[in-house]
């Protein structure tokens, strides 16, 4: 048994180093590659990656293997990732993201999302639709405050957050009412 865990350990990190090509770690152990990141993450967050788990905070995605291995990738440095999982009756406590693990309650749903920054510049206005898990996900500039309203079915949310380094990738307390 162990000698099979190591084989498909082994070809997981062969497999997974085709993928990221031209990678090189800097002192941190974090990962900075010309892959795809933003894919990487929409990838694990729609589920197209399931023998991995990944988490993403402001700075970093972590894809953990079956082994518990974990692989590292360093985020844009002007742009920021938030998962917001807007909700009418469930939610749960979160921070850091889990793109394999968190579970929203909307799932699949059409949403009307206005993002502004501090100034008024409107960033977003669009529909968009939640993923499989419930989230709704955004890139968006880095180290700014924003005003964000979120309406389906003639229910609306409206709250601030921010995308600097200290803040939270996952917004479980939005409350459609």
């Amino acid at each position: 048994m162990r000698k099979l865990l190591f084989f498909i350990s082994i070809v997981s990190i062969i497999v997974l180093s085709g993928c990221v090509s031209q990678q090189s770690e800097n002192n941190n152990g974090i990962i900075k590659s010309d892959v795809d990141i933003k894919q990487l993450v929409s990838d694990y967050s729609s589920g197209n990656i399931e023998d991995q788990s990944a988490s993403i905070n402001s700075m970093q995605l972590i894809v953990t293997n079956q082994d518990n291995s974990q692989l590292t990738y360093a985020l844009p440095e002007d742009e920021f990732f938030v998962s917001i999982a807007p909700y009418v009756e469930q939610t749960h406590p979160c921070a850091t993201h889990s793109l394999t693990g968190c579970r929203g309650e909307l799932v699949n749903k059409e949403f009307e999302v206005y993002i502004e920054d501090s100034e008024g510049n409107v960033i977003r206005d669009e529909k968009l639709t939640s993923n499989s898990h419930g989230f709704i996900d955004l890139w968006l500039p880095r180290d700014k405050e924003y005003r964000i309203s979120i309406t389906q079915n003639e229910k609306k949310v409206e709250s601030t957050f921010s995308t600097f380094e200290s803040d939270d990738t996952c917004i479980t307390t939005m409350q459609l009412t």
